[in-house]
């Protein structure tokens, strides 16, 4: 459907034009906090905003956290592969979001730390906290790689864009007004990125919708296809897509997230007043929800617009990442500056999910490993902090481009994902709601909990799902012109049996052909489950075995006096 204007799968200068716009407003959104902070040099503002912010922009913030790069590709194919039965998923966010308001907010609101696991210390010990803070550090430094690598990969196969270019330009950006504004800057250009991101699935929903000829004809041929299986209630736990395991993975996975990570966690208790944090939750669940549902159409008229020709299995695109981008080509090319805006959205993505996790490293690295060891002056803080700021946008550069070299870390950092979350998540509830839990307990908990979850991690990628538990639905190219000669055909191979995408090279799909970040991603929300109850279990029996060993030598030393008298 694209013009014969230009050659089908290039960008015009007006798509660069957007493109560009989007990069320049993020810089200016910097550029004036640190112009407007200027003279207010302290590390407390600089990396919480000094706890002024409304609810406004943080729910907008912590909603464009959420729609990083990954989710923004990945999403979509999601739903076109595996059904809308995808928006469980966001039920479950829902349910986590309330959780975490009621339980977690509270409780680190009131203490008002920088760093979230200062609350492990203040609850348990030191080594607790510092071990929280490195898990967190690893995550993150492993996630960022893949956000700014791995759609950068993506585009640059799809629409020619320099793949180094895209990976410094995402980064450099990054750098640059965290560095210069602070919490103020990322949470503001979270503003501003989310409405792009808005913008571009709505181009090309209504787009598609009108090619369809309405969205009637997009919803029957889902529906017709088999994309409407909301009604799967298997009990199953192995199960890919079911109402339980997406509420129940998604529950776990965003509990952890939004009540056990630093990059949500200095987010909402930025926020000027508790009843700002909490109605700041409550934007951010419908934020989640539109943003879901319209994930889920978009998925919709993905299958609607290929139902009878996949590009995925006909070998024109070599991994279900690269559909957005190609639907995006063929069908919204004749229109200038739209493909550049859907782009934008995707640069967007990998802005706001790279900037608070910058902002997020530089805190707990000042706070937890530090502070703690030296006596700087509030000056000399605020400068350590920009210094940090700018030493982990370079070091996330630099984690895209050894993604680029390294496929097997992308595997690697899916087992991280999946093993540390669970964990860090137990150690954090067992802190608020088991007063009984022990320092020894928590610490054995965790430590035990982490080596069995990577254990448990590892063996869903060594022994992926079978056909009968992921159940892929079923694709055609039988309404493929495969003479036709201006069609798109970004990839090498005739079938997509290998894959040439970073995303692809994370897991082996269940059918045995290239997966994609979301099916990694999808796997460790559901090993979440499982790695919860384990760090759970172990920290609460270590501290009923202490406990026991406490009454015994008491009793013992009871009975010795009394034998003595």
């Amino acid at each position: 459907m694209s013009g014969d204007s230009h050659v089908s799968g290039s960008l015009l200068a007006a798509d660069y034009v957007v493109f560009a716009l989007v990069l320049l407003v993020s810089i200016s959104i910097g550029v004036y906090f640190a112009w407007a902070n200027k003279g207010r040099e302290n590390s407390r503002d600089f990396l919480t905003g000094g706890r002024t912010l409304t609810a406004f922009p943080v729910s907008l913030s912590l909603t464009a956290s959420f729609l990083s790069s990954v989710t923004v590709l990945s999403s979509p194919a999601e739903v076109y592969r595996y059904g809308a039965s995808f928006v469980y998923f966001g039920l479950g966010q829902t349910l986590a979001v309330v959780v975490v308001s009621e339980v977690f907010l509270p409780v680190f609101y009131r203490l008002a730390t920088i760093s979230t696991y200062e609350y492990l210390e203040m609850r348990f010990n030191r080594a607790t906290r510092l071990l929280g803070t490195v898990i967190f550090i690893f995550q993150t430094m492993l996630y960022v790689g893949i956000v700014i690598y791995g759609p950068a990969l993506a585009l640059n196969q799809i629409a020619d864009i320099n793949l180094w270019g895209g990976i410094i330009t995402t980064g450099s950006v990054c750098t640059f007004y965290c560095t210069l504004g602070g919490l103020k800057a990322v949470v503001w250009t979270d503003v501003f990125q989310i409405l792009i991101m808005l913008a571009g699935y709505l181009a090309v929903i209504i787009m598609s919708v009108i090619i369809r000829g309405g969205l009637f004809n997009v919803i029957s041929d889902s529906q017709q296809g088999g994309r409407f299986n909301f009604l799967d209630f298997d009990i199953n736990p192995l199960r890919r897509h079911t109402f339980w395991t997406m509420v129940i993975g998604a529950v776990i996975h965003w509990a952890g997230v939004n009540g056990a990570t630093q990059s949500q966690v200095q987010r909402y208790v930025s926020c000027k007043s508790i009843t700002h944090a909490r109605t700041a939750m409550c934007i951010y669940i419908l934020g989640l929800c539109i943003f879901t549902v319209s994930t889920v159409f978009a998925g919709m008229c993905l299958f609607s617009m290929y139902k009878n020709c996949d590009p995925w299995t006909s070998g024109k695109v070599s991994a279900l990442d690269q559909l957005m981008p190609y639907l995006v080509m063929d069908i919204l090319s004749d229109y200038s500056g739209l493909p550049g805006l859907f782009f934008a959205a995707v640069c967007s993505g990998s802005l706001s999910t790279v900037s608070t996790s910058i902002n997020a490293l530089a805190a707990v690295t000042l706070e937890d490993l530090i502070k703690p060891y030296t006596n700087m002056s509030e000056k000399h803080q605020f400068w350590m902090s920009k210094g940090l700021t700018f030493f982990y946008g370079i070091l996330c550069i630099g984690m895209a481009g050894l993604a680029s070299a390294m496929g097997a870390m992308m595997q690697a950092s899916v087992v991280v994902f999946g093993a540390t979350g669970g964990p860090l998540l137990g150690v954090f509830t067992l802190g608020i709601l088991c007063p009984f839990v022990t320092s020894k307990g928590a610490l054995s908990g965790l430590l035990l909990g982490l080596a069995a979850s990577t254990c448990v991690s590892i063996g869903g990628l060594v022994y992926p799902p079978s056909p009968a538990m992921a159940r892929p639905l079923p694709l055609t190219t039988e309404g493929c012109d495969f003479n036709a000669t201006n069609s798109f055909n970004w990839t090498s191979t005739t079938l997509p049996t290998e894959s040439i995408s970073i995303t692809t090279s994370l897991v082996q799909n269940s059918d045995g052909k290239g997966s994609d970040i979301q099916s990694g991603l999808t796997a460790y929300i559901q090993e979440r489950r499982h790695n919860l109850l384990l760090p759970v279990y172990i920290a609460q029996r270590q501290s009923h075995e202490e406990r026991r060993e406490v009454k015994g030598d008491r009793k013992q030393t009871e009975d010795s006096w009394s034998q003595k008298t």
